[in-house]
């Protein structure tokens, strides 16, 4: 058998080894990642809610309808009707730093996933290698005898290695890293609900706070026409002066709720301004008024059993699970046997020309196996450790399908509660109106003093503000509702073009 067969043979062995080893991969220890079976509910409050809330006349008194099962629109916040609202949350997606934190997070989990695949190929790199020696007595490498040899050396030579994932450590890890990349795409779409909520939550507050502060002012004004009368009549006898300190009294106690509601609607603008992702500064949206929106009528509400899939922190959850589950595997395959195959080829010659000429060639095979014995408990105790956090893991999704569940429960008595608290407000404000327009007649007819009309224009105002503070309640619980059965992320494609694509050799 001449060098070439032993060379076909050691080959076709090498092949062989491979083959078989690459079979033996077809399992891998640890535990097989299950999705959690949806909890069997048929509904999520106690007592079941109607499938309208109550209706008053007004802004935001439009009854709403529960519709079980409808689909929830990708971009929910356009069931508003508002121009302005529309286009702060374009602006917002498009600057928002958080927004674009998380779809660089979830780049670099996808590539981190793709980078880890490459354990299931062999490893094969080149190198070149040229070196000027001087020897001294003595025989050369090569076979030349001389004393003090001065001769260049070159050497190109080609090396594979590979380690068979005979256990299934490679693909728990994979796994592992995959579901990784799993939790950041989660993480982006709540990152995107909780950015578009926030938003319209803020709206509705900036409305409600610039319609309270206009109530308020006309309050201040009426108090301060009913100081005027007072003070007149005190300094012509006709009352005693307590009156006109008691008016002065409940003017300053009223001016003193304008200061805090200003710079609430200060901050808010300025939390505005922080979700378009710019400066205070620079933050030149239109005022929002509760005019500029609607109260969406047709509500969804998702099956229970439909809730694990569209929550974003739900599906976050699970695919921490999954990620640890995987770890579970990597640690049990790390206490199995390691094997390892290397083979190199290449030429070395003094000669350039002569570098890749039969006779300088130079080959090697290699395999190996470890099988840890003694690691003083590492690895034992690393397994049952990831077999914790597993566990942990389980717990923690539990946890969270829970709270969702809490959450969607809490949005519908929200909104069933609201809109009885909406119709008690403006049936108080309706009456609190007749009841100003009567004493207005009746003054025109000289049968009450004025400090009565504007006594009862002050409980009018005040009216007012109640019924505009359950308005904005309302349209932030319907908003809250719309978050808490994940916002219809499933019917958009919120993953940038760029992290779907990036990035080629370079970026």
């Amino acid at each position: 058998m001449n060098f070439s067969d032993i060379l076909l043979h050691r080959r076709v062995r090498l092949a062989t080894v491979l083959l078989g080893t690459t079979l033996l991969a077809g399992c891998a220890v640890g535990p097989n990642y299950h999705q959690p079976a949806a909890p069997k509910l048929h509904g999520y409050t106690t007592s079941r809610l109607p499938n309208s809330t109550a209706s008053t006349s007004g802004a935001g008194g439009t009854a709403q309808h529960l519709v079980i099962g409808q689909k929830i629109a990708g971009e929910w916040w356009t069931l508003y009707h508002s121009k302005p609202l529309d286009a702060l949350i374009r602006k917002a997606l498009g600057n928002n730093p958080s927004l674009e934190s998380a779809q660089y997070t979830l780049l670099a989990a996808r590539d981190t996933a793709r980078a880890a695949e490459g354990g299931f190929f062999p490893s094969i790199s080149g190198s070149f290698q040229a070196e000027r020696v001087r020897s001294g007595l003595g025989t050369t490498s090569l076979g030349s005898a001389g004393a003090g040899l001065t001769y260049s050396l070159r050497n190109a030579s080609v090396a594979v290695s590979y380690a068979p994932d005979v256990f299934g450590g490679t693909r728990r890890q994979v796994e592992s890293l995959h579901a990784q990349a799993e939790q950041q795409r989660f993480a982006l779409e709540a990152t995107y609900l909780s950015l578009t909520a926030n938003i319209v939550t803020a709206s509705v507050t900036e409305a409600s706070l610039t319609a309270q502060i206009e109530a308020t002012e006309r309050i201040i004004r009426a108090e301060k026409g009913l100081l005027d009368i007072l003070d007149r009549q005190v300094a012509l006898g006709g009352i005693p002066e307590t009156n006109a300190i008691t008016q002065r009294t409940q003017l300053a106690q009223t001016e003193a709720t304008l200061p805090p509601l200003r710079k609430q609607l200060a901050q808010t603008r300025d939390q505005l301004a922080a979700y378009e992702g710019v400066p205070p500064s620079r933050f030149h949206a239109a005022d929002f008024t509760l005019a500029d929106l609607a109260l969406p009528e047709s509500l969804p509400v998702s099956l229970p059993s439909a809730l694990v899939r569209q929550r974003p922190d739900i599906r976050e959850a699970a695919a921490v699970l999954h990620q640890d589950t995987a770890q579970v595997g990597v640690a049990t395959a790390n206490m199995l046997p390691q094997i390892t195959l290397s083979a190199g080829i290449g030429h070395e010659a003094l000669d350039g020309q002569a570098l890749f000429a039969p006779q300088t060639l130079l080959w090697n095979l290699a395999a190996g196996i470890t099988q840890p014995f003694f690691e003083g408990g590492t690895l034992f105790y690393k397994r049952r450790a990831a077999v914790a956090t597993m566990k942990a893991a389980a717990e923690t999704y539990e946890n969270t399908v829970v709270l969702a569940f809490q959450n969607v429960a809490d949005a519908l008595e929200a909104l069933h509660y609201d809109a009885i608290a909406l119709a008690a407000d403006t049936a108080a404000e309706h009456d609190a109106q007749r009841s100003l327009n009567l004493i207005e007649r009746q003054f025109r007819l000289g049968g009450v003093p004025y400090t009565s009309v504007l006594t009862a224009e002050q409980t009018y105002e005040s009216a007012v503000i109640t019924r505009i503070k359950a308005t904005a309640q309302r349209y932030a619980d319907t908003a809250a509702l719309f978050q808490a059965l994940g916002g219809g992320w499933w019917h958009r494609h919120d993953v940038k073009k760029q992290v779907e694509t990036c990035c080629g050799v370079l970026p």
